[in-house]
């Protein structure tokens, strides 16, 4: 059976830099890994169990890093061992839909766990979900199909890259989000219920985005140690320059739009505070108002005569007395601005 009968499971061979051979049995790939003119790659998704632990019985993996590798909620980490190095990491993306809906609350955010074990002549990975393009990894190999002669540091770049790329996608769709809600904040016509809801939704979301992004430059940081320790070819030295430099920027811009969510949130509790206080000074002002007429016919309707008693003229004082008193507080009221 070969690999491409297997669901799921693609494989890649690379003599010399050039592409040689594409989804070959999974039994030839140790004898692949044997062979020092070889780079090869296997890729499982959602792989059965017992299928893995074949295969990492085969090719000597750590039993620590394959029960890493199908265990859930793994942290992003790099483990080195002694044959081979293994690498979890997530990939992420943002459902599509209108950042500005005052939906439902559950998070959009998807991830992908990504495990890889790097081994000296070729890598394997290991994966689950639909928010890691394995396809556009294909891409970046074949578009850098020279790099290849550099073997697994190559490999690892291009699947590093296709990753913190797709975090920097859900960063700025996060990003553009927040600066929605910022919008929001100051239109008078804005749903408050509706943004505080949004607000709750992109804070869980950058909370879980945070779990998988920061570590991403401690795992960058090992490998690069990793790398000048070993004296690799300084050709690609350049490339992971880069990748850290993404993931330097990731982060900081992760930790900046949570600044932000927070001052969204502060401020919008604020501005309910101060259109509470609004609302309280018009109540109290028309309270006011409305309690001179209720004063004045309160008192002349008392069983005593007063002014203009039995008469037309106790009606036209009464009502004098209203509108000129009610008159002064309306004008004082709107020249301090409760009205």
């Amino acid at each position: 059976m070969t690999s491409a009968q297997i669901d799921g499971v693609r494989t890649r061979l690379w003599r010399g830099g050039r592409l040689v051979a594409e989804n070959y049995p999974l039994a030839d790939v140790s004898d692949h890994l044997a062979d020092d003119s070889a780079l090869v790659w296997v890729d499982l998704r959602e792989p059965d169990h017992e299928l893995l632990l074949a295969l990492a019985e085969e090719l000597g993996l750590d039993p620590h890093a394959v029960e890493d590798s199908l265990a859930h909620g793994e942290r992003t980490k790099a483990t080195r061992y002694a044959t081979h190095t293994f690498v979890t990491v997530y990939a992420t993306r943002l459902e599509s839909g209108s950042p500005d809906s005052g939906g439902d609350l559950a998070s959009r955010l998807r991830t992908s766990r990504v495990s890889a074990f790097v081994l000296p002549r070729g890598i394997v990975t290991v994966w689950r979900g639909d928010a890691f393009d394995v396809d556009e990894l294909l891409r970046r190999w074949d578009d850098n199909v020279d790099l290849m002669v550099h073997g697994t540091p190559t490999l690892l770049h291009g699947l590093l890259d296709v990753v913190v790329d797709g975090q920097f996608e859900t960063i700025e769709q996060l990003d553009d989000a927040i600066e929605g809600l910022e919008d929001g904040l100051f239109d008078d016509h804005a749903q408050t219920k509706a943004i505080q809801r949004r607000t709750y939704r992109v804070r869980k979301e950058l909370v879980e985005l945070r779990r998988v992004v920061l570590p991403m430059r401690e795992v960058v940081a090992l490998i690069m140690r990793h790398r000048a320790e070993h004296g690799n070819s300084v050709e690609l030295d350049s490339w992971y320059t880069d990748l850290y430099d993404h993931v330097v920027r990731a982060t900081e811009w992760t930790e900046s739009l949570r600044d932000m969510v927070t001052t969204v949130f502060e401020t919008n509790l604020s501005l309910q505070d101060a259109r509470l206080n609004t609302v309280m000074k018009k109540l109290t002002g028309w309270a006011a108002i409305i309690a001179v007429p209720t004063a004045v016919t309160g008192w002349y309707g008392q069983n005593i005569p007063f002014p203009g008693f039995g008469g037309p003229g106790g009606v036209v004082a009464s009502a004098t007395v209203i509108v000129v008193s009610a008159g002064t507080l309306y004008v004082v009221f709107k020249r301090r601005g409760w009205l």
